[in-house]
């Protein structure tokens, strides 16, 4: 038996991590601008991290959430503060898509309708209903067509509020920025008119922050550089630094019912323990606000290239970037593991994608650019 390929492999091991660099199996170190995903919000190997997970996992590594669990509840308890959602309810799954298909059930249980609305070019997840709203068919099977879905383009107001006055749809859900899209980023206005709309119609409105949220940007969440409040947020990816989890954050008019949700796994101690971990980092570290200044940084050097060596955009915001190239870039990208020791991530054809961790000083940013600028 051998693993099922999700995924064209590169040919390199990579055997350890340490802060923002990781190691191959032959000793050779690379700048991590990928952070797998978007995950390794603080780093590789953090001493703290380590210190909490493994403490946690001499105590306790699991038992059912039919039992109190005072790590989960700290661990709620500390999300609520750090996210700016101390009134919200949160409930803990294991990944990003498990929080998806968990909002979007709640928002039917909750309106009693089956339609969702959901944007162009979004990325959801590749579970049944994830899969449904996500706009890419070749990974939507005949099973996973089980409701209706309208989508919309990003940023179209007008489509947006002719989709909503319909008062047909349990949820609206969007991306707090499109991450497999191309780093593509919603105004202010749009977010606006859907929180609006979503109110007026009766409408669920679900942010998928798993990506763009966590600190990623510069804020907790993205969606907070609109002032708008959804009703129900989904994050995963940076949570727990690589322990797998994922949790949605419910507004308080949603009410508990036993037996609606549930997940085995979900909320377990050693989960939580990371999760706490990451958010002590954060805050001793300043990382949401590294996220900010070195973004800022890497945004203006590389917004200088526009123009240049094919580069035709540059986007983003915090330390989700995307430089968009007027031709494919996977040589490139292969280029830039191999020959430059850099890894970054990628988006459709075009696009290289930067998802470092929150940790990233500037001095690596500029070095990972200036081994850019190498290739060009």
């Amino acid at each position: 038996m051998k693993p099922f390929d999700v995924f064209p492999l590169f040919d390199v091991n990579i055997v350890k991590g340490n802060g923002c660099h990781i190691y191959d199996d032959k000793g050779n170190e690379y700048i991590d601008l990928y952070g797998g995903h978007a995950v390794i919000s603080v780093g590789h190997a953090h001493p703290h991290f380590v210190k909490m997970v493994s403490e946690q996992l001499e105590r306790l590594n699991f038992y059912s959430n039919s039992v109190h669990n005072p790590v989960q509840v700290e661990f709620a308890h500390r999300l609520g503060i750090a996210s700016g959602y101390p009134d919200y309810d949160v409930f803990f799954v294991n990944s990003g898509a498990e929080a998806n298909e968990n909002a979007l059930k709640l928002a039917s249980f909750h309106n009693g309708r089956r339609k969702v609305i959901s944007v162009r070019h979004a990325f959801h997840g590749r579970t049944t209903g994830a899969v449904r709203i996500t706009d890419n068919p070749k990974i939507v099977a005949p099973i996973n067509e089980a409701f209706e879905v309208e989508f919309v383009e990003l940023n179209d107001i007008d489509a947006l509020r002719k989709a909503l006055r319909k008062k047909d749809a349990c949820a609206f859900m969007m991306e707090g920025i499109q991450g497999v899209g191309g780093i593509q980023i919603p105004t202010d206005e749009f977010y606006k008119v859907a929180r609006e709309e979503c109110t007026a119609s009766g409408t669920i409105m679900v942010l998928d922050e798993i990506q763009s949220g966590y600190g990623r940007t510069g804020r907790f969440f993205a969606h907070q550089r609109a002032g708008i409040k959804p009703d129900l947020i989904t994050v995963a990816k940076g949570i727990a630094c690589g322990i797998p989890m994922g949790a949605l954050l419910i507004s308080p008019e949603f009410k508990p019912i036993y037996g609606q949700l549930g997940s085995t796994f979900g909320g377990n101690p050693l989960a939580c323990a990371a999760g706490i971990a990451v958010l002590d980092i954060f805050e001793k570290e300043h990382c949401i606000e590294n996220a900010s200044i070195v973004g800022a940084h890497m945004l203006q050097r590389l917004s200088s290239l526009v123009g240049k060596h094919g580069i035709i955009d540059v986007r983003g915001e915090g330390l989700m970037i995307g430089i968009e190239f007027d031709k494919p870039i996977k040589d490139l990208r292969t280029r830039y593991i191999f020959e430059q020791h850099v890894f970054t991530g990628a988006s459709g054809t075009s696009v290289l994608r930067l998802l470092p961790p929150l940790t990233l000083p500037q001095e690596i940013a500029d070095e990972a650019i200036d081994r850019l600028l190498n290739i060009l």
